[in-house]
């Protein structure tokens, strides 16, 4: 009880009056409860009760009571709220009524791999590269697909019109602890990237589902609003997650080995074998929407490739030209509408499986790939070499892959599937644009 008396202590010099109690479900969307910070020690106690319908992230005849159990080092105070009546909030793990982590908490899951990995002895470090579009309002504040600029790759005022809203982001989040290594305006019309730092993995995914959070809420601030939507504009670049990824023992990064061919060692080898070996069923976790595989059709800068390189951006992954301390793998397939916790859960236990299994540490390298020769015919013959095509056939590979399923758990599994398959015939079911187009007037 120590830390949640270090925060009473913050929460009284902040003069806070309320506390939200934030949580993901199992899709990855950030939700809480308000409080007032007098029951903040009945929460403490672990005495907040709730619906298990917010974590599942629909109700049904089944719910039941479980508890909040906020971590305190999560506790920030949210700097655009007031300074009289401020707000704070903590994270919080979902638990049963009798004390064991609930089963459908997306958090609870992520800490049980990463205890996995601190009993072999490693820390898992993880950084993020998070892009987004930025678009303008109707008069009744509404989300258009009208961008606020036209500007492109790393472009200035006045083109990027969006860099006054960009540094609030950035200043607000480092008032929030975050550490920030660059932003910018990306490719599309409208479209930022701001990077995060490496950390420790939980406390990374904790801030990707903070950072959301925050974007928006700057951009409603400045009259815009911030979409995490993997492809919300045809013929440019979708929005991207880029997840690097690195294991240490202690100070020592285990994923460089001077001594080896790019530098790699033969734990990072093993890795990307097991992640390469699990891709297919990973995608439906990374890539959890019928919008996602807009995103990962071929184009020069879009992974759908089952490969790796250190240059080519089709490979899903790619190996920067660092070294040392900073030699990481980056993937390349994860987009910012994934549930973190899920996506890291899934990459570190495949990753695992990569490490414990006797498999050689000889690694396809696809530095020769190139989008351009893509065709449907190639896409057909290459079914085995690219990822799924749609979220039906991502949601199979994922059924059919117990490696990735057992680290979900039963439960989330079963739910994320079914979900995920009534949203494919939802989306099935639908007359789309295109179809009208292509065939009203001809057939």
């Amino acid at each position: 009880m120590e830390k949640f008396a270090e925060v009473i202590e913050k929460v009284r010099e902040n003069r806070i009056k309320f506390v939200r109690l934030q949580f993901t479900d199992i899709f990855g969307r950030f939700k809480n409860i308000a409080i007032t910070v007098e029951d903040l020690e009945k929460v403490f106690r672990k005495q907040k009760m709730f619906d298990s319908s917010a974590v599942a992230g629909f109700s049904d005849s089944r719910e039941h009571d479980i508890l909040l159990v906020p971590d305190p080092d999560t506790f920030v105070v949210f700097p655009w709220r007031p300074r009289e009546g401020a707000v704070g909030r903590f994270i919080c793990d979902v638990y049963n009524p009798n004390g064991t982590p609930y089963k459908l908490c997306s958090r609870s899951i992520f800490k049980r791999i990463l205890n996995e990995l601190d009993d072999m002895g490693y820390n898992y470090k993880v950084g993020s590269e998070i892009e987004f579009f930025l678009f303008n309002l109707t008069e009744k504040g509404e989300p258009t697909v009208n961008t606020h600029d036209k500007a492109g790759y790393c472009d200035l005022t006045p083109v990027d019109l969006g860099e006054n809203v960009r540094r609030e982001m950035v200043l607000t989040l480092e008032s929030m602890g975050f550490e920030i290594g660059a932003s910018h305006h990306e490719n599309a019309p409208g479209q930022h990237e701001i990077v995060l730092k490496h950390g420790d993995a939980l406390e990374s995914a904790d801030k990707i589902v903070t950072f959301k959070y925050v974007v928006r809420t700057i951009a409603q601030r400045h009259g815009l609003h911030a979409s995490f939507m993997p492809k919300p504009l045809k013929h440019v670049n979708g929005s991207a997650l880029h997840l690097h990824q690195s294991i240490f023992n202690g100070d020592t990064n285990c994923f460089y080995d001077p001594e080896q061919k790019w530098g790699l060692s033969s734990m990072a080898l093993k890795f990307m074998n097991g992640i390469l070996k699990h891709a297919s069923a990973i995608s439906a976790i990374t890539n959890p929407l019928v919008n996602s595989y807009k995103r990962l059709a071929p184009s020069y800068v879009a992974p759908f490739y089952l490969g790796w390189s250190q240059n080519n951006r089709n490979t899903i992954i790619r190996v920067p030209a660092e070294d040392k301390e900073n030699k990481r793998i980056e993937l390349r397939l994860p987009d910012p509408a994934c549930n973190p916790y899920l996506a890291l859960t899934a990459f570190l236990k495949a990753g695992l499986e990569g490490i414990k299994s006797d498999n050689d540490t000889t690694l396809g390298f696809a530095e020769d790939i190139n989008y351009r020769d893509f065709n449907g015919e190639t896409l057909v013959n290459w079914h085995d070499k690219i990822i799924p095509r749609n979220l039906d056939d991502a949601i199979w590979e994922l059924s059919n892959d117990e490696v990735i399923m057992s680290a979900l758990g039963k439960e989330l599994s079963a739910i994320y599937i079914k979900s995920k398959r009534e949203e494919w015939e939802r989306f099935h079911q639908e007359i789309h644009q295109w179809e009208l187009k292509e065939y009203l007037a001809y057939i």
